[in-house]
């Protein structure tokens, strides 16, 4: 028995103030960024359907990450994306072990920490 699961978390960054260079530019450095904390694995999404002529392995979908993060880890992720984004939108939808799932968007810190804790409570955590 897993004493503490990893949840699978899909983050997408869709801002409408920003054109889609910037977009681009806000995912890679969170990517990076969030490569740093302990017990979270983030990953770019690959684009299935990459432009004709590019090369599929470096083609990656806009605005999403995804991410593996244990119940513990949740606190750092969600703090770290309140402190970098701000009041910019997010949806974060989560993936649980048993198949369920929970979306949320969220605009503030509140709203992350709302998420955090439903995910949380939903985990078993």
């Amino acid at each position: 028995m897993t004493t503490n699961p990893l949840i699978e978390l899909t983050i997408s960054f869709a801002d409408p103030d920003l054109d889609p260079e910037q977009q681009e530019q806000l995912t890679r450095n969170l990517w990076r960024q969030l490569r740093d904390i302990d017990g979270v694995t983030v990953e770019r999404v690959p684009d299935p359907q990459p432009p004709e002529g590019s090369k599929a392995m470096l083609s990656f979908l806009w605005g999403l990450l995804k991410a593996e993060v244990s119940v513990a880890s949740l606190k750092n992720l969600f703090g770290f994306l309140g402190d970098r984004i701000g009041n910019k939108p997010i949806k974060i939808k989560a993936k649980f072990g048993d198949g369920r799932e929970f979306e949320i968007e969220a605009s503030s810190r509140e709203e992350l920490t709302a998420a955090e804790e439903t995910i949380k409570r939903l985990a078993g955590g």
